[in-house]
């Protein structure tokens, strides 16, 4: 090959390498990380996008080269050049791929291992997932329907679901993670910045799907120790508030005035009592039966989409509480 054509490879290479990495660089395809993890995720990612763009501007060239100076001239019938192969050629490209390849398996195998670390004192939450909200429960046995997590501390969540299949992803954690009934998944979480991001179910699991969204907050270790020794925030207020955040109910319904009750795949609680109404019920007797046997009345528009469980999860004290907390903001 003439050294003018390698220049115009080269040229026509660097010309796809520069506005290939243009978009890689510009565009925001990757949120700002919250986790050690997520950023070694992310350098797994750019070493890739590296790889990938070199390959890229070098298969471009050839095509380009090619294109232009061994194209078949206008009226040109004759046969091409009776070339067989190039066996040097085809080691090289085939070795170059493999060691590209092999690298890549090598850094995301390290990044793999490094990200299962727990440390010595690992903060466990339980991670339960529930058609369509999500509990997280504490080593002090308090639950949830958000997550905490202090700032730079190893964090490892124990996920399963008691219903269907659900999938746990932060995008800012950059992690995700199945939960499957029967089975307990894991995930480490090293929080290395403080913010609130979304936690979001990213398998299909029913109607209320889209809709199956919490957050996780992360704080300084000395705001997580004095949320811990205050029971957290779903503590605060009438023990039936509490009781309704642990339970996620949020997610699936709207409630004025409660963080986070902004879900539409059941009914507007804050019509509790035209819906009692409607069913011919009194009030409390209306609520208690909506938890425990929630497909005895379905409310027009909805379909029978609420778990029958919480009858039995939920504690009779504790349901008693969500029964009266929701009928006192119904009046």
């Amino acid at each position: 090959m003439r050294r003018g054509s390698i220049f115009q490879l080269l040229g026509i290479a660097a010309i796809a390498a520069v506005i290939t990495s243009l978009v890689a660089v510009l565009v925001p395809w990757l949120p700002n990380p919250a986790s050690e993890e997520a950023k070694r995720i992310h350098f797994v990612y750019w070493f890739t996008t590296v790889i990938c763009i070199g390959v890229f501007a070098a298969v471009v060239a050839v095509m380009t080269y090619s294109v232009i100076k061994f194209r078949a001239r206008p009226d040109d019938d004759s046969d091409g050049a009776p070339i067989h192969g190039h066996t040097k050629l085809e080691i090289i490209w085939t070795a170059i791929p493999a060691v590209l390849v092999t690298a890549i398996s090598i850094v995301s195998a390290i990044v793999l291992a490094q990200n299962s670390r727990t440390g010595s004192h690992p903060l466990i939450v339980k991670v339960t997932a529930v058609q369509f909200a999500w509990k997280f429960t504490y080593p002090n046995g308090k639950s949830y329907g958000y997550l905490t997590l202090p700032k730079g501390r190893h964090v490892k969540l124990d996920i399963t679901a008691n219903d269907v299949i659900h999938s746990f992803w932060s995008p800012e954690l950059s992690q995700k993670q199945d939960a499957v009934p029967g089975e307990h998944t894991s995930l480490v979480v090293t929080p290395s910045r403080t913010g609130t991001f979304p936690v979001i179910c990213t398998e299909l699991c029913g109607l209320g799907h889209a809709l199956m969204r919490s957050h996780v907050t992360i704080i300084e270790p000395d705001k997580f120790d004095a949320w811990v020794k205050a029971g957290g925030q779903a503590a605060a207020g009438p023990p039936g508030l509490a009781v309704f955040q642990e339970n996620g109910c949020g997610g699936c319904h709207t409630l004025k005035g409660v963080p986070g009750a902004t879900g539409t795949v059941g009914p507007d609680l804050d019509n509790l009592k035209e819906a009692a109404a409607k069913a011919n019920q009194p009030l409390a007797a209306f609520i208690k039966e909506s938890i425990v046997k929630p497909g005895a009345y379905i409310a027009p528009g909805y379909s029978n989409a609420m778990p029958p469980t919480f009858g039995t999860s939920i504690p009779a004290d504790k349901l008693n509480q969500l029964v009266q907390y929701l009928e006192q903001k119904a009046k």
